[in-house]
């Protein structure tokens, strides 16, 4: 979800230059809901790229596939581009019969996705995943990238939740896919005692059942935290607009508080923060000693809350 997010503010400043320019998104269902918020995207084409990979010669799979492909195909498009420059994506580009540009062996994410581009664009991995995608999206449209990252998404297709939100609140982000990256749970007790302590609301969305288990263990003793089961990406969109601030681990939902200009603050451990970090308004980033995310003390993350 974070590659999605990061890929926004390269739309943003293509429609810059070109008022008229209009965008089709090869994504994956599970995040389907992400493009339709920039107003540059006119249609999504999904893939199920997990569960391709689970079934990947099953007859299901390949019919998907090939549908997938056609319609790509059957559009005359003026350019084709791959955004991530995996293999996971170049699989998909390898099989397109137009002209596809991505990154060079050296810039790719994953080699050799190279290979299936003919148009090979050299962008430094020690740059930012957002300014990456400007200078590809760039290059390939033939102007100048600058410094300035607009997401400029709209709130149009957020959805209010069916069950009734706190007139304020913040959003703990408690759950990633990495083990690494999630800060331990008698951490995120003591933050929730903090704020219970301050008579503040508190959500805490999760993505699976899981997580959802995660969160109704953490917020198990205060009824000022609210688990919340998973819901749509539009859903949470909507929550995170509206929370007065967010404390997050390292995961999609953290970016999604600088999509929708939320203040927070960001957990890290293992991640580099100047190659995914989030980037944004009032973004902070903590980051654990020794890549251990658990190196963030209780006092080091509310010693930051008041500077949101």
């Amino acid at each position: 979800m974070g590659d999605l997010m990061h890929a926004l503010p390269a739309l943003t400043e293509a429609k810059e230059h070109f008022k008229e320019i209009e965008f089709d998104w090869v994504v994956d269902k599970s995040f389907s809901e992400v493009p339709k918020w920039h107003p540059a995207v006119n249609k999504i084409i999904t893939t199920d790229h997990r569960n391709w990979k689970k079934q990947l010669l099953s007859p299901n799979s390949r019919k998907a596939f090939r549908s997938v492909i056609h319609e790509i195909n059957s559009t005359n498009y003026d350019l084709v581009i791959d955004m991530q420059n995996n293999l996971k994506s170049a699989l998909v580009s390898f099989m397109c019969k137009h002209q596809v540009i991505g990154m060079d062996s050296k810039s790719v994410r994953e080699y050799p996705a190279h290979f299936s581009y003919s148009t090979k664009i050299s962008i430094s991995k020690e740059l930012h995943a957002i300014t990456r995608q400007k200078i590809l999206l760039s290059n390939a449209l033939g102007y100048s990238t600058s410094s300035l990252n607009e997401y400029g998404v709209s709130d149009v297709e957020f959805k209010k939740p069916s069950f009734s939100l706190p007139n304020e609140y913040v959003v703990l982000v408690q759950n990633a896919s990495w083990k690494t990256k999630q800060w331990s749970i008698a951490n995120w007790q003591l933050l929730v005692k903090h704020f219970d302590g301050s008579g503040i609301e508190m959500i805490l969305p999760s993505g699976n059942e899981e997580e959802y288990q995660r969160a109704k263990q953490i917020s198990s003793f205060s009824d000022k935290a609210h688990a919340l089961k998973p819901l749509s990406l539009n859903e949470t969109a909507y929550i995170m607009k509206k929370a007065k601030f967010s404390v997050c681990s390292d995961t999609g939902l953290a970016h999604l508080s600088a999509v929708v200009g939320t203040p927070s603050l960001t957990l890290y451990g293992p991640t580099d923060t100047k190659l995914i970090g989030t980037e944004g308004i009032n973004q902070l980033h903590l980051v654990g000693s020794n890549n251990n995310i658990d190196s963030i003390s209780i006092d080091d993350v509310i010693n930051k809350l008041p500077l949101i």
